[in-house]
């Protein structure tokens, strides 16, 4: 009859191989810390006696339930690249914090006054100071110098207008008498608006010479162009814009001195037209 005698060994522990803190990565911090530790391994030599035969030695592996974690990050270190992810990655020694508890008194490490102070507005209750506040004295984000465009609004230094130059226009290869418009100039392939540009008015410039007679209608025209387009003989149209908003009240204001403005100047060219010529 064989009797099994059981025998502890000296535990060896066995942990992951370096090949985790060797790997390559991006991440720049220290690999041993966040190298779960796996499960102790202890063995157990088990050692049973025959009568008629030698005697045999076995192993025994004891493996607690954590030791599943353990065996995935051992598979992972195996690998030559490992890549970091929130499922293998755990927070480092220190790093958490339990939060400070204000207001629960001295047992709570801040004293009585809870770390606020004792004097001041920021110990009271309420708001607080604004954003941005320093005591009174200028605050930063009135020291620092001004980007282009915030005086007059984030539009400003933003193009309000199509230009197109009148030598442009000469050599599009317009006929006499034909219209220069926005959708004309589309048709030519002058002009290729796209993004905000599409709700951009156009507006005529004078650089170059034009030799034809044509009918302009565009929103603005520039001096330069405006006489040389009256020298050709052309026609210009100018296409009014859209109206700023106002309150009724300005606007009904604006009316009044508009009408007002306008019996003074029929007056004053009625007296002047009655007037005889003096000798």
């Amino acid at each position: 009859m064989a009797t099994a005698v059981l025998s502890l060994s000296s535990p060896t522990p066995t942990r992951t191989s370096p090949a985790l803190s060797s790997a390559s990565s991006p991440f720049k911090g220290s690999l041993k810390l966040l190298k779960a530790n796996p499960s102790v391994i202890f063995q157990f030599g088990v050692k049973i006696a025959h009568k008629s035969s030698s005697k045999q030695r076995a192993s025994l592996v004891v493996v607690s339930q954590a030791s599943s974690v353990s065996s995935s990050i051992q598979a992972a270190s195996e690998v030559s690249n490992v890549r970091f992810r929130l499922n293998n990655l755990g927070p480092q020694p220190g790093s958490k914090k339990n939060a400070k508890r204000k207001g629960r008194g001295h047992s709570a490490g801040q004293g009585g006054s809870c770390g606020f102070g004792m004097r001041g507005q920021k110990s009271r209750s309420g708001p607080g100071v604004r954003k941005g506040f320093e005591g009174g004295q200028m605050p930063l984000y009135r020291r620092i110098p001004k980007l282009r465009g915030i005086a007059g609004g984030m539009h400003a230094g933003l193009p309000k207008y199509l230009p197109v130059n009148l030598k442009d226009i000469e050599a599009a290869g317009f006929q006499e008498g034909e219209e220069v418009s926005l959708e004309s100039l589309k048709k030519k392939g002058l002009i290729n608006p796209s993004g905000r540009e599409r709700k951009l008015p156009l507006k005529i410039l004078g650089d170059g010479e034009l030799s034809v007679k044509l009918n302009f209608k565009a929103r603005a025209f520039s001096a330069s162009a405006k006489e040389k387009l009256e020298v050709a003989g052309c026609s210009l149209t100018v296409l009014p814009g859209r109206k700023k908003w106002v309150k009724p009240s300005v606007a009904k204001n604006l009316a009044r001195a508009e009408e007002y403005f306008a019996k003074k100047r029929a007056a004053a060219a009625a007296e002047s037209s009655s007037d005889p010529p003096t000798v």
